[in-house]
């Protein structure tokens, strides 16, 4: 907007000099100082993902990608750096989204880009024909906001096994997995039976593959029965949850304390029982060996030999860790009743709350 003046010369001069005394340099026409790139992030995020698009580096100062030009005067009068773009935050994240539809496809990634003001989605060697069609159809439907990225190679991953509960584990004898858990450190531990250690059995495997899994770290038998097992193998990822039989899984999300009467179900390496009941919380257990162990869950699930150590669960929650059962030599059913079995359990959640653990 223009100012017209209506003053003679002389006032204008004077009104001129008055002005100057406004403007002192080191007053108010101080440059703000530089942004970093979490104060740059702050500014974004105030601004909101309409007005944005992004922070990114570019020649080492972070940059607030913008969508217009009063948005960009905000952030240069903050200290920033702004470029002006097409596509909002907003709008990239929901064609993000819309892209994730298509999740499971193998050898394709996709990611906004704030550089680039786009969506990238890679493709990779071994891409199926039909769902490379499937990727670009959905990728072309939102124009210049995605950009399609050609790259050689196959995707994999660098850890060489996952391993879950309820898969087989050996050290001169073969036990089960029960849980994987953590420390407030982020190390991972995988959750046996304490019995498994008797004979100096410490340096535990993937029963099928033989690939090295760890050490053990902690273990109780008598008056307890648990075991910790510190991964040791970098190639091994320890998942939050319990590979069945049929090898679909279970997600475990955390753990709690049993409940009298509840439905629970069982899983090992031998076997598998997925139709039980808690009949206690808390028994004292006199094995045929002679060993005593207390606080143990009861169920009426079946149990084989070779499952000490793997997990009893109900739903998305650890219970138990399988300790010892009778008819431990008969068949053990998936679901049918198995009429005068009984079987016990370590309580996880008495476990990973005293030793200081949680599992995930």
């Amino acid at each position: 907007m223009k100012i017209r003046s209506l003053w003679t010369a002389g006032a204008t001069m004077a009104v001129s000099g008055l002005l100057a005394a406004f403007v002192t340099p080191g007053e108010h026409s101080a440059t703000p100082p530089p942004l970093n790139f979490e104060s740059a992030e702050t500014l974004a995020a105030s601004l909101g993902d309409s007005d944005t698009a992004g922070v990114y580096y570019r020649n080492g100062r972070p940059v607030i990608a913008v969508t217009d030009a009063d948005t960009a005067t905000a952030v240069r009068d903050a200290g920033g750096v702004a470029e002006v773009v097409k596509h909002s935050a907003a709008t990239l994240e929901s064609v993000h989204a819309d892209l994730d539809e298509l999740a499971g496809i193998p050898n394709t990634t996709w990611g906004v880009d704030p550089a680039g003001n786009t969506v990238t989605v890679g493709l990779y060697d071994g891409v199926p024909p039909t769902d490379r069609s499937r990727v670009l159809e959905a990728a072309r439907a939102h124009g210049d906001a995605v950009r399609i990225e050609e790259n050689s190679g196959k995707i994999e991953p660098t850890a060489t096994y996952y391993m879950r509960g309820g898969l087989g584990i050996f050290s001169r004898r073969t036990c089960s997995a029960a849980f994987n858990v953590q420390n407030g450190a982020g190390k991972k531990f995988l959750l046996t039976a304490g019995h498994c250690m008797l004979g100096g059995n410490y340096e535990w495997e993937r029963k099928a593959g033989q690939v090295y899994l760890g050490t053990v770290h902690k273990w109780n038998y008598e008056p307890e029965d648990w075991a910790l097992v510190q991964y040791k193998n970098p190639e091994v990822v320890a998942v939050g949850s319990l590979q069945l039989r049929d090898e679909s899984e279970q997600s475990i999300t955390t753990s709690r304390d049993p409940r009298a009467g509840e439905n629970v179900k069982r899983l090992g390496t031998m076997s598998q029982d997925l139709s039980g009941k808690v009949i206690r919380t808390s028994t004292t257990v006199n094995y045929d060996t002679g060993a005593t162990v207390y606080h143990m869950i009861e169920t009426d699930l079946c149990t084989r030999m070779g499952d000490s150590g793997g997990a009893l669960y109900s739903d998305t929650y650890a219970l138990g860790i399988t300790s010892g059962g009778n008819y431990v030599d008969e068949p053990c059913g998936d679901s049918d009743a198995q009429v005068g079995r009984r079987s016990f359990y370590q309580n996880v959640q008495r476990t990973v709350s005293r030793e200081g653990y949680e599992v995930y």
